[in-house]
């Protein structure tokens, strides 16, 4: 005899159905991902992060209960770091797990997931860049996480297919402008194949309000104070804005 073989199946399922189903009333979902929570095994983690893969009805219940996902995630510290990677490795939209990533990992543990994102998104042509972009956008934005470090990885994306993609990474680097920065922003600015003038002007803006190098290339820069350039000037090797 096959046991099981008409069962609706089992309480943690039932849990997992009703805190992902978008047809259930809020306070139930609530009541269900709570009970996720408080399972805390890896599928019952995975599930809780699956609410973030869609809206509610309501706009503010949707904004609660998504909130109630990042608190019940974040409780559970380094055990939701396995369960919340793997739901990133292939979710439409990340905003809302990152969230989550930077108040539970930190080091070696949170570049190890960083660094698996940024491989699954490398720079280059993507149908959909909303994940690059909410990515780049992030990283800018992390907190007591070395500039250095995160200038590095966000440089690249300055040569991405995606012009949108390429003006966060401008913006990324501009709240991180190290040295690592500054010969991917030179490099962004004299690149003849960048159609963008309005990366170019943001790349001119952030070397020259960061005091960053021209790497050796000066003269190149020059050329451009007569047209893209003319509000710059030279000072030091450097480039500055005209008063």
């Amino acid at each position: 005899m096959v046991f099981g073989l008409f069962s609706k199946g089992t309480p943690l399922d039932k849990t997992i159905k009703k805190a992902t189903s978008e047809n259930a009333q809020s306070a139930d979902r609530v009541i269900a991902m709570e009970k996720l929570a408080e399972d805390g095994s890896h599928e019952a983690l995975l599930a809780l992060c699956r609410r973030f893969s869609f809206s509610a009805t309501k706009m503010i219940e949707d904004e609660q209960e998504k909130q109630t996902a990042i608190e019940l995630l974040s409780s559970k510290g380094d055990d939701a770091v396995d369960p919340l990677h793997e739901y990133m490795q292939s979710a439409l939209s990340i905003a809302f797990p990152l969230r989550v990533l930077e108040r539970i990992a930190e080091g070696e543990r949170l570049f190890e997931v960083v660094d698996d994102l940024l491989a699954r998104e490398e720079p280059g042509y993507t149908k959909d860049s909303t994940r690059k972009i909410q990515l780049i956008e992030w990283l800018g934005e992390l907190e007591n996480v070395n500039s250095r470090e995160l200038a590095r990885r966000i440089a690249p994306y300055l040569q991405d297919f995606d012009e949108n993609v390429r003006f966060a990474a401008a913006e990324g680097l501009a709240l991180r402008p190290t040295e690592e920065a500054a010969e991917p922003l030179v490099n962004a600015l004299l690149r003849e194949e960048e159609e963008s003038m309005r990366l170019k002007r943001r790349a001119a803006e952030i070397l020259a309000d960061n005091n960053l190098s021209l790497c050796g290339r000066k003269d190149e820069v020059a050329a451009l104070f007569d047209d893209l350039l003319s509000g710059y000037k030279l000072h030091r090797d450097k480039l500055a804005r005209k008063k």
